[in-house]
């Protein structure tokens, strides 16, 4: 760069511009690997509020309070009246929270994606050697281990409770096994589903609406169904119209194959044969999320 003569100002003063060149970096270059597991490690704790102001922290810690604060009571009456069983199973916990979870879930989904497409912050993560999938995964592996996080701690806490409450071992033992197996396919799904929602639209409040609207109005037709058709005595029907709610597809896996009761209408759960078929759909729902995420942020990243 060559160096231009003074140049002289009205006023008398002079100006001048010096070549002192560009420094190059000779540090380490932690590559792909490391700018993922920031993103993650990002995501995660802005989940929860860390690292933000506390009026971000009240929402998701609330809520968390929230989901605990019912197995603690349970647990503090199954030691007071010394019960022979917890109040709820493991694997049941979840589905009669999910109304919590799935707030939690309609508030964080669109914090963690809508701001980068408000701001257009996205071609800049891909200026870098991170990639349109490392971004996809290190978002939804953020939510799904906070979903997991909000969904395993009441479990946790019922655990404790039913060792203190000197309940038997084994059987809790594999009854919080079946708990978490039930919350981490859950929290994938869950996880994808409030993400592809959320990507949708750059507006925070339109993604909070529309994860909620999908999530409960599903749920809600779905049940609604499945008691008509267990009071037309179409039994056979109830396992199948659960399929189409995010919510029930978790229910039924469980009680296929987890050895949960099913809270379909009258207890109907779907049969191991059906069981596969939800399995198959869940995984390919999960599957399906994340491919849709993949193609939104390349073309997002244009």
């Amino acid at each position: 760069m060559a160096v231009e003569p003074p140049v002289t100002a009205p006023s008398g003063d002079q100006t001048r511009i010096h070549n002192i060149g560009y420094r190059s970096y000779d540090g380490p270059r932690l590559g792909r690997a490391y700018a993922r597991r920031s993103l993650y490690s990002q995501s995660l704790r802005g989940s929860y509020g860390l690292g933000r102001s506390v009026k971000s922290k009240v929402l998701p810690m609330l809520l968390f309070v929230v989901m605990c604060v019912p197995a603690a009571i349970m647990v503090a009456v199954a030691v007071a009246t010394k019960a022979k069983e917890l109040p709820v199973d493991y694997t049941r916990y979840a589905i009669i929270m999910q109304a919590v979870i799935s707030l939690y879930v309609a508030s964080q989904a669109p914090q963690s994606v809508s701001r980068d497409l408000r701001f257009k912050t996205v071609p800049l993560y891909f200026s870098r050697p991170i990639e349109t999938a490392d971004y996809v995964r290190a978002k939804c592996a953020a939510l799904a281990s906070a979903l997991f996080v909000l969904t395993a701690a009441p479990l946790l806490v019922l655990y404790v409770g039913a060792l203190l409450a000197k309940l038997d071992f084994t059987d809790q033992t594999e009854g919080f096994a079946q708990g978490l197996v039930s919350v981490a396919l859950l929290s994938l799904l869950f996880a994808g589903i409030g993400l592809v929602i959320a990507s949708v639209t750059p507006r925070r409040g339109f993604g909070i609406a529309a994860v909620i609207a999908v999530m409960t109005i599903s749920y809600g037709a779905v049940s609604t169904l499945q008691a008509i058709a267990d009071a037309q005595d179409s039994t056979g029907a109830v396992p199948w119209i659960g399929l189409f709610s995010p919510v029930t597809l978790i229910d039924g896996v469980q009680s296929a194959f987890l050895g949960a009761a099913s809270t379909f209408p009258g207890g109907i759960g779907p049969s191991h044969g059906e069981g596969v078929v939800y399995v198959l759909v869940t995984l390919g729902l999960i599957a399906a999320t994340y491919g849709l995420l993949i193609r939104r942020y390349r073309k997002v990243g244009l």
